[in-house]
């Protein structure tokens, strides 16, 4: 898809992937719709990238929340007029056994991680369909919806939706004729805000999970060894919608582990310890 002149609409920009995505698509040309619950982090990928000259609109958004993914996609189309490449990207993490996670846990996580995306499609992919034309979808899932590692439950539940959801809205847009395009992105660790994401978790859900901080210290540990970077997952990000291409699984070392997934299934065989690069 031609980037130039079309408007980019950036879930969880204040950090991370999403800070990346805005600084390459500003790089494209690109009008930029940005959205996350950090204000603060918002505005500072706004200064980051206002040198550009493009159009930028900022936009505190809860893609917990429907209505304001629905508010979001209103202003979007009030500002620019129409929006071509959707970043469902916003994500947040819990850690620890199945049996640890609190109900808080499930629904915060699902929420934000498998609902928000559910949010940004209802949303903005109707819009995208009555307007016409070249358009695309990212949505953001991880390495971990695609095998099923220890520790990680609440987390790989929510990714795996994305991914199976991702494969369904491609079938489903092919099917009614549209030229809209599909991404689920699909990374291994790297070093972005998500091992902090609990400072935004609301206070009604912050229920006590004895193991979280075990296993959260764990991840946090291998996310810091990452060499892969950020800005890494983005470049191959845009060029994948770019080219068009679904799968986006930027750790190669993760193939191993998918295609041990795979086998076992179609062998009936019990599930092998995955490992997360």
């Amino acid at each position: 898809m031609e980037l130039q002149g079309k408007t980019a609409i950036i879930t969880g920009a204040a950090s991370g992937f999403g800070r990346e995505f805005a600084v390459l698509c500003a790089a494209e040309g690109m009008n930029l719709v940005l959205a996350d619950l950090d204000v603060a982090g918002l505005a500072a990928t706004k200064d980051l990238v206002a040198a550009t000259g493009v159009g930028i609109l900022t936009v505190p958004t809860n893609v917990a929340k429907p209505e304001q993914v629905e508010a979001l996609a209103e202003q979007t189309w009030e500002r620019f007029g129409g929006g071509h490449l959707l970043f469902n990207n916003a994500g947040v993490a819990a850690a620890g056994p199945v049996w640890s996670a609190t109900l808080e846990d499930w629904k915060w996580v699902l929420d934000v991680n498998l609902m928000g995306v559910v949010h940004g499609i209802r949303s903005f992919v109707p819009r995208m369909i009555a307007q016409g034309g070249p358009a695309h979808v990212v949505n953001t899932a991880s390495v971990a919806g695609l095998v099923s590692p220890p520790g990680m439950s609440v987390y790989c539940v929510s990714k795996h939706a994305v991914v199976t959801l991702s494969e369904c809205l491609y079938h489903d847009l092919r099917l009614a004729g549209t030229k809209i395009g599909v991404s689920v992105l699909c990374p291994g660790f790297v070093k972005t805000g998500i091992a902090e994401s609990h400072r935004n978790r609301p206070a009604e859900l912050r229920a006590t999970n004895p193991m979280a901080p075990v296993y959260g210290e764990k991840i946090r540990q291998v996310i810091e060894a990452s060499t892969i970077t950020a800005r890494d997952i983005a470049e191959q990000t845009i060029a994948a919608v770019i080219e068009d291409r679904f799968y986006i699984v930027t750790h190669p070392e993760s193939d191993c582990g998918v295609s041990a997934r795979l086998t076992g299934i179609l062998q009936r065989d019990a599930p092998k310890m995955p490992q997360i690069a």
